[in-house]
């Protein structure tokens, strides 16, 4: 019960913020058109100089940037904690995962399913984000102060991606966040090679589990705590120094997320259990609804589980041996739904940033968005914070990618409710299909 008014406490937390945020941004934005169409433009560089300014930049000693300073340290706490979030997260999913006493057929045909829906939401969110890219509608008209900062990514083999992706040094590998994708192998090897070497490697686990621990601790602390203050000074700052140009192609990628979405929803599931088992998806469906409902209300697989194993148990046909293995190591490594989140949102972070997306950067983010879901731990606005890894892989670090980045998580909220909607159905799905696989379904109860 405290956890839930917890949540419910940082999710009012974060919509104040947000209304805050904009309602002092479009403040500052009229006092600026204001004050500069008056002949008052020196009042204006002062309130800039106090507020705003860039303290790094050769003008930034001119000024205090309170809440640029605020914002910066909100966001490398943030990218402080990537490496070592990526690399314990991983590491402990795939000892999890691989934990010799319970691999065999039910492990094997979990694991192939989930990653079948994770390609496909992939593919499919990636290819409708960039649909609306190709529409414009992600553009972002930027100041011409700003265009200079608009980059592109230079074209180049993306065979090199997979031998950059192995480390040549593991240390260089953990000393900057845009070499995520080469923690994400190391964090794979480690994982494997701790599970092939059986209880030796057990002092080695509590220590990566403690760290993991330990980074979990500081991301709540910084979400929980700090966010909402950095929410406020990012929004607010990017109104009055850019104005509205973000306000459109935000509104989009909400638009854009929910659809896509609950799309996958009612297509990918009912299509992958009518393939697989050839059984009417329609009862599934139907059945399902109240999982998605109680998940997208309470935002926590955890706090689904429950409904998800009894609808599944109860109504779907499922055995209690396989559900309890399935649909707990679904809310562990199956967050195909932040996947579809991941490409949607890194389309519009680049596209609004001025960078032109290619399917090829798709794919490098598919695949770095996947590897990081997998081992998402359970933190609030976990997967919204993971998109800052796939955009450090990428080598999206400008300052216009931080403004969209800002937005993304500021405005998580609604598009997190499809989001989550669309994991924990996936969980179900795969219950239902490996149930069926090893003729442990119990048809009269699925079509009940």
């Amino acid at each position: 019960m405290k956890n839930k008014e917890k949540k419910a406490s940082i999710v009012k937390k974060m919509l104040i913020a947000v209304a805050g945020g904009f309602l002092v941004g479009f403040s500052c934005l009229l006092l600026r058109e204001f004050l500069n169409g008056n002949g008052m433009k020196e009042a204006w560089n002062v309130i800039h100089a106090l507020l705003f300014q860039d303290i790094t930049t050769t003008q930034g000693f001119e000024g205090l940037g309170i809440f640029y300073i605020i914002s910066q340290l909100f966001m490398r706490g943030l990218q402080m904690a990537i490496v070592p979030l990526v690399l314990t997260s991983l590491t402990l999913a795939l000892c999890s995962l691989a934990d010799p006493e319970r691999l065999g057929k039910i492990a094997g045909k979990t694991f192939l399913t989930y990653l079948c829906f994770y390609i496909t939401a992939a593919t499919l969110a990636g290819a409708g984000a960039f649909f609306v890219k190709s529409m414009g509608w992600f553009d972002v008209n930027l100041p011409n102060e700003m265009v200079t900062e608009a980059v592109t990514m230079e074209g180049y083999n993306p065979l090199v991606t997979v031998v950059n992706a192995v480390p040549s040094n593991i240390f260089a590998a953990f000393s900057t966040n845009n070499t995520i994708l080469s923690v994400v192998v190391v964090a794979i090897v480690l994982g494997l090679c701790m599970t092939a070497m059986g209880s030796k490697s057990a002092p080695l686990k509590n220590v990566i589990q403690n760290l993991n621990d330990v980074v979990q601790m500081f991301l709540n602390f910084l979400i929980n705590k700090i966010a909402p203050t950095a929410i406020f000074c990012m929004i607010t700052r990017t109104l009055a120094v850019y104005g509205v140009e973000y306000i459109g192609p935000t509104l989009v990628w909400i638009v854009t997320t929910i659809a896509v979405s609950l799309l996958l929803v009612v297509t990918i599931y009912p299509v992958g259990i009518f393939f697989a088992t050839g059984l009417n998806p329609l009862p599934f469906l139907k059945k399902s609804f109240k999982i998605g409902l109680f998940a997208a209300a309470t935002n926590s697989s955890a706090a689904t589980l429950p409904l998800n194993t009894r609808t599944c148990t109860d109504e779907l046909g499922c055995t209690e041996e396989i559900s309890s293995f399935v649909l707990p190591t679904g809310m562990t490594i199956n967050m195909n739904g932040t996947t579809a989140m991941h490409m949607i949102a890194i389309t519009f972070i680049a596209t609004a940033a001025g960078i032109n997306v290619t399917p090829a950067t798709l794919a490098t983010a598919a695949f770095l968005s996947i590897c990081t879901a997998v081992g998402t731990p359970a933190i609030p606005v976990a997967g919204t914070t993971m998109v800052y890894v796939v955009m450090s892989g990428l080598g999206m670090s400008s300052e216009l990618c931080m403004i969209g980045y800002s937005l993304v998580l500021a405005m998580n909220y609604l598009p997190g409710m499809a989001v989550i909607t669309l994991n924990v159905i996936g969980d179900a799905a795969t219950n239902v299909i490996v149930n069926f696989k090893e003729g442990a379904l119990n048809k009269e109860i699925y079509y009940k």
